[in-house]
């Protein structure tokens, strides 16, 4: 059996197979109040329905200045509930599993309002400098993911993902390109892993199932974060109980990223074998064969699949024949499966 059609277990909650649909940002809350559309309803669906294993949603704010952009997501507020919950149980009853990225833009956010971050630094020319965040602002932001993963409870979503990647606020903290504070969040790594160490105890106060962490693997700069401090933060992770390390890369600063098949793979290897923690591979990863491959090498655990399956809801189909694997049809279309 191929095994990227493995189930696998994480705290209870087993995943029929190592695809997972990978959180990528649609842009597509029409009235800018954070609400799913009925866009949202048929993206995430016929994934689910193409026999993804887990779906997870989109980044999704937990401040209304979070955002990165108006049109974003938002579960800032009990009213964003109900949406989800519907969303679940439709994701569910094809047998995928679910999970939510909580998320905060931090300095690149684009919106018409104030914008906060770890230090008054812009991404770049284009974008506005933002308030270099108080004590206050900063206990507002925690507390804010805290409250966003007891609304995940209700909503019924099986795990959550925070996005300590790309540049976002998290990331922003951890990194030394950006984090220029002189307080407990600034200064050495210790220090600046300090706000998502927070950030995971406040979470899990609300939550008991699993929590990945999404990061940057590599910043693209010599003075950015080294894979030692990578390792050093997955290690702190992994004591507070993270299940899973998604392995990303980028973001944090403007770079030019020699991108190629894989070319974050050896990230999220590396990453495994050093802190014997579960990874999820991410970054041109298009074929079956190809995802086989980092499975059976052991070089990380979970696939997340991004772009392919925005031009194929039904990759998972596709690459279980590259496999010759029999993949089970949802009823509606086994006679076009077989």
């Amino acid at each position: 059996m191929a095994k990227l059609f493995s189930s696998i277990d994480f705290q209870g909650v087993t995943l029929k197979n190592r695809i997972v649909m990978s959180p990528m940002c649609m842009y597509s809350s029409m009235n800018e109040d954070g609400m799913l559309t009925p866009f949202h309803m048929t993206h995430y669906v016929s994934r689910a329905a193409g026999q993804v294993g887990l779906i997870m949603v989109e980044a999704t704010a937990v401040q209304p200045e979070g955002r990165i952009s108006p049109q974003d997501l938002g579960i800032w507020s009990d009213d964003h509930v109900t949406g989800f919950q519907e969303l679940n149980d439709q994701l569910h009853s094809y047998g995928a599993k679910s999970a939510i990225q909580l998320a905060h833009a931090g300095r690149k956010a684009q919106l018409d309002s104030t914008i906060y971050a770890p230090s008054s630094i812009p991404f770049n020319d284009a974008f506005q400098s933002p308030a270099e965040m108080t004590s206050e602002d900063i206990e507002s932001s925690i507390t804010a993911f805290k409250d966003a993963a007891r609304r995940s409870k209700v909503a019924g979503f099986d795990i959550i993902e925070l996005h300590a990647a790309h540049g976002y606020l998290i990331n922003q903290f951890l990194s030394p390109l950006t984090n220029k504070r002189t307080d407990k969040y600034g200064g050495g790594r210790t220090n600046r892993y300090q706000f998502l160490r927070d950030i995971i105890d406040a979470v899990k106060l609300e939550w008991d199932g699993p929590i990945f962490v999404r990061i940057s693997t590599d910043e693209y700069h010599e003075e950015g974060n080294s894979l030692e401090d990578f390792f050093y933060f997955t290690h702190e992770m992994k004591k507070q109980g993270i299940t899973l390390i998604d392995c990303s890369s980028g973001g944090v600063v403007p770079a030019s990223i020699n991108t190629y098949p894989g070319y974050q793979v050896r990230r999220a290897e590396a990453i495994k074998q050093q802190a014997n923690i579960a990874t999820g591979a991410v970054g041109l990863i298009t074929t079956g064969i190809q995802a086989e491959e980092i499975l059976q090498n052991d070089r990380a655990d979970l696939i997340f699949i991004a772009r392919a399956l925005l031009r194929n809801p039904y990759w998972a189909k596709q690459a279980a024949d590259e496999l010759k694997h029999e993949l089970k049809a949802p009823k509606q279309y086994v006679r076009g499966w077989k």
